[in-house]
């Protein structure tokens, strides 16, 4: 449970602060957040989907639980996306100094 936890909080955490580097960043360059967003989510998917099933998004993970009327450990891929999302926010403020090289 607690590796399950910790995937989808890493897996999380890479593809937001993917987000905010190539999509947000002036310091990007322009046209290149769509590829480096897209690519992070395909290697996640392919590196960590087996595992996991490679959600990264809650909305992802509850439509097919839905459907299947499977809610065995649902709240892990509702709290991993928000804790990953969370985490990714703290670091790249502090890397991006306070936000200033954000548009």
């Amino acid at each position: 449970m607690f590796l399950l936890l910790a995937l989808e909080t890493v897996l999380t955490f890479i593809l937001m602060f993917v987000i905010f580097g190539s999509g947000l960043d002036k310091r990007a360059p322009s046209g290149f957040a769509g590829l480096a967003i897209g690519l992070t989510v395909f290697v996640e998917a392919a590196c960590i989907g087996p595992i996991t099933g490679g959600s990264m998004n809650p909305a992802r993970s509850f439509a097919p639980a839905l459907v299947a009327s499977m809610w065995q450990h649902q709240w892990v891929y509702w709290v991993a996306p928000i804790l990953g999302a969370q985490i990714a926010v703290i670091v790249y403020k502090i890397l991006s100094n306070q936000f200033q090289d954000l548009k």
